[in-house]
């Protein structure tokens, strides 16, 4: 698992989850495939969590198409 935070506040942040092709958006942690959330809308109002953090569980896809499908998400 890794979480990080995207430039440009919540707007990019759900942006780019809305933008990738490989990863699932879900909030379980328990498959094998790519998942990847945005805590702070899962939390709801009143979150500690920053608005421009995103989570990632890392599956079984090929790692290089991973890279890729989060590269064009972030661009």
């Amino acid at each position: 698992m890794i979480s990080f935070q995207t430039k440009g506040g919540q707007a990019a942040a759900m942006a780019a989850v809305a933008r990738v092709g490989l990863f699932t958006r879900a909030t379980s942690l328990g498959g094998v495939e790519s998942l990847i959330e945005h805590r702070a809308s899962i939390e709801g109002p009143g979150t500690r969590t920053p608005e421009d953090l995103l989570r990632l569980s890392i599956g079984l896809e090929d790692a290089r198409e991973l890279i890729d499908d989060l590269d064009r998400a972030l661009a």
